[in-house]
């Protein structure tokens, strides 16, 4: 399910005024955080995650592990901070 550059753009900019849901820190995504993040793109389709900087963070891996894991798609990379979008068909609105 790869995204247009259309679509990219448009939810970086629906993406801006949103608060992190989670933080990953030197213990890296552990299964409550990632039990959290599943919950969290299940219910709003587009979040984004924040790499304290105390983690270990590998800009050009860890967010496509991370999108695999979840099922979703990196929409963005800002600093440390991951923009992860996934569709859910349950939804009555979509973003």
């Amino acid at each position: 399910m790869a995204l247009e550059k259309k679509e990219i753009k448009r939810l970086k900019g629906l993406a801006h005024s949103i608060k992190p849901v989670g933080r990953v820190g030197k213990e890296g995504m552990s299964e409550a955080l990632t039990a959290a993040v599943e919950e969290a793109l299940t219910a709003r389709e587009l979040i984004k995650i924040k790499f304290l900087e105390t983690a270990d963070f590998d800009k050009k891996n860890d967010p496509a592990q991370l999108a695999q894991r979840l099922n979703a798609e990196v929409v963005g990379i800002i600093g440390h901070t991951v923009i992860l979008y996934r569709y859910n068909k349950d939804l009555t609105r979509h973003i």
